[in-house]
């Protein structure tokens, strides 16, 4: 994939658009929302493979977002904060959910198998891939997400995770064979 900024949505820029938001305009705001809630709700789908629990976690990161928008310290890079966002929300509603379902219960959870509406939307490939995706490791999951699924540059997803670019340029590396090996079913 290329750099995200390459690819700039037309219209206000997505600094303007969050100083806006920040100094209280909800319309600005809702300009970002529309521009990113797709890719936004797509990341979540594939974090939670549950439509259901993607919706509740993208509610949180909303509302969140809105909350704490006057916390970002380079409104140039609204996107990487909202996926980062989203995937933080994701994962907590994960762990929330696992940590509060009785013992007994837990030896009865639902399948991870893609819903018929997942299925109607992706291919036999797509779901071979988010089967071998959940088994890397988390970090290593939500790097490749937001290289190849979100478009993120090395650089954005760095600054998202605190980590070093070779780190990310090694984890998705790492990430990449895995995933290929899987999906060749070695």
């Amino acid at each position: 994939m290329t750099d995200s900024s390459q690819h700039q949505p037309s219209g206000p820029t997505d600094q303007l658009l969050c100083q806006r938001a920040i100094d209280g305009d909800e319309q600005a705001f809702q300009i970002l929302v529309r521009r990113y809630l797709p890719l936004m709700r797509a990341y979540a789908l594939r974090l939670t493979g549950s439509t259901a629990d993607a919706d509740d976690a993208l509610q949180e990161t909303l509302l969140q977002a809105w909350q704490k928008l006057d916390t970002l310290q380079n409104p140039s890079k609204v996107k990487s904060w909202l996926m980062t966002l989203t995937g933080r929300k994701c994962i907590d509603l994960i762990r929330a959910r696992a940590k509060n379902l009785p013992l007994e219960d837990q030896q009865h959870l639902p399948s991870t198998e893609p819903t018929p509406e997942t299925q109607a939307l992706i291919s036999t490939d797509m779901q071979k891939l988010t089967q071998v995706l959940k088994k890397l490791p988390e970090q290593q999951q939500r790097i490749w997400l937001m290289r190849e699924f979100g478009g993120s540059s090395y650089q954005e997803i760095a600054e998202a995770l605190n980590i070093t670019t070779a780190s990310v340029r090694g984890q998705l590396a790492r990430a990449r064979v895995k995933l290929l090996e899987g999906m060749e079913g070695k």
